[in-house]
C-alpha cells in the first residue's frame, strides 16, 4: 500500500512496483506505508468491536442528547435573550435609565393596542426569536462538532496500541 504525501521528497523514495527510484513531480511523492494501513485497519476493527458494547452505545446516545440539548439551549436561549437586551442597551448609550424611558412607551402602546395588533407583534417577536436562534444553531453545529465517545475510546486504545507496536511503526504515525 502506498500513500501520497506532500513535502520534500527524499532521494531514497522508491516505486513499490519496479524498485527503481521514483522521481517526484512537484512536491508530491509516494511512500511505502504498510504500518499506516495497519494502524487504520486496527482502529477500524476496534471501532467495529466497541460499537457492539451496550454501555458505550448508551453513553453515545446520552452524549448525542446532551450535545443537542446544549446546542438548542445555547442558540435559542442565550443568544436571542442576549441580543434582545444588548442591542437596546447599546442604542441607549449603555444607560439603563435611557433604555427604560425608551421602552416604556413601546410597552404602553402594546398594552393599549387591539388584540390583532398584539398578536401580530407577538408573532413578529417569535419569528425574530426563531430566526436568530436558528442562525446561531447552524453556526453552533459547524463550530462545535459532536465528539463521539467511540472516537475517544478508539483514541485511547490506539495510543496504547502505538506504544505496544512502537518498533514497527514509522516516526510520523
Amino acid at each position: 500500500m502506498t500513500t501520497e504525501t506532500q513535502g520534500n521528497p527524499s532521494p531514497q523514495s522508491t516505486d513499490s512496483t519496479s524498485g527503481a527510484p521514483h522521481k517526484a513531480t512537484g512536491k508530491r511523492y509516494n511512500i511505502h506505508a504498510p504500518e499506516v494501513a495497519a494502524y487504520w485497519a486496527e482502529r477500524r476493527l476496534y471501532l467495529d468491536r466497541i460499537r457492539r458494547v451496550p454501555e458505550l452505545r448508551q453513553r453515545y446516545w446520552r452524549a448525542i442528547g446532551i450535545y443537542l440539548l446544549r446546542r438548542v439551549l445555547w442558540s435559542f436561549g442565550f443568544f436571542p435573550v442576549f441580543l434582545a437586551f444588548w442591542i437596546p442597551f447599546v442604542l441607549s448609550s449603555f444607560n439603563p435609565v435611557v433604555m427604560a424611558s425608551d421602552l416604556i412607551p413601546l410597552l404602553e402602546s402594546f398594552v393599549d393596542a387591539n388584540p390583532e395588533v398584539q398578536a401580530n407583534t407577538i408573532s413578529t417577536l417569535v419569528i425574530a426569536w426563531g430566526s436568530v436562534g436558528f442562525f446561531f444553531l447552524v453556526f453552533d453545529f459547524v463550530l462545535t462538532p459532536f465528539k463521539s465517545p467511540y472516537q475517544y475510546e478508539a483514541d485511547v486504545y490506539m495510543r496504547s496500541w502505538e506504544q505496544l507496536n512502537h518498533e514497527q511503526l514509522p516516526d510520523k504515525v
